[in-house]
C-alpha cells in the first residue's frame, strides 16, 4: 500500500498527476549534468518524461552532451512503454582519477513511436552524478531503478524505495 499523495503547493506539481502511459513533454529549463566539477552536459532543450509515482526524467539531445566522459555499456534494459534502452559509463581515461562508474546514462535509440521525441537523447542518473534544473541541485528519488529528478517543483510520494515495487 502506497502512502498518501502530498498536495502540491502553488507552483508544485505531484507525480500522481502524471500520466500512466507517460507522457514527454519539452522543456525550456536549463539542465546541466556534471561529474566532479566537469560538465558533462548543458541544454535548454530537454525532453521530459512524465510517470505516475515517479519524478521526472530529463532527456537530454546529443548534441548538447560531451561524448568524451562517456563510454558505451554492454548493459540493457527494457521498458514497457519507451522500448530498449542502451547504457552509457563513465569513461575512467577523463575522469582524472581512473574512476569508472557504471551505468550513468540510458538512451532508447529506437523507442516505440509514443516516444520518438526522445530518440538521439540521453538521461542521467542524478544518483552517481551533480544535476541541476533551472540551477537547484536535484535529488535522485531512492534505489538504483528510477532515474528521475527530483526538485522543489514536484512531490510525491516518489516510487523507488523500499516496499514501492506494487505502487
Amino acid at each position: 500500500m502506497r502512502p498518501p499523495r502530498i498536495e502540491p503547493a502553488p507552483g508544485q506539481e505531484s507525480v500522481w498527476d502524471y500520466p500512466r502511459p507517460p507522457r514527454c513533454e519539452p522543456t525550456s529549463a536549463a539542465i546541466t549534468v556534471s561529474y566532479n566539477g566537469s560538465t558533462i552536459a548543458d541544454t535548454t532543450n530537454a525532453v521530459r518524461v512524465l510517470e505516475t509515482s515517479q519524478p521526472p526524467a530529463f532527456y537530454i539531445p546529443r548534441q548538447d552532451i560531451n561524448f568524451e566522459f562517456l563510454t558505451p555499456s554492454p548493459a540493457r534494459s527494457f521498458c514497457e512503454w519507451k522500448g530498449e534502452a542502451s547504457y552509457y559509463d563513465l569513461n575512467p581515461e577523463v575522469t582524472g582519477h581512473g574512476i569508472h562508474v557504471d551505468q550513468i546514462s540510458w538512451t532508447y535509440l529506437a523507442p516505440n513511436p509514443a516516444f520518438e521525441s526522445i530518440t538521439n537523447h540521453l538521461a542521467f542518473y542524478a544518483q552517481k552524478l551533480t544535476c541541476t534544473v533551472d540551477g537547484e541541485e536535484v535529488n535522485s528519488n531512492e534505489g538504483t531503478f528510477y532515474g528521475g529528478w527530483i526538485t522543489s517543483k514536484v512531490v510525491g510520494p516518489f516510487k523507488g524505495g523500499p516496499g514501492s515495487a506494487w505502487w
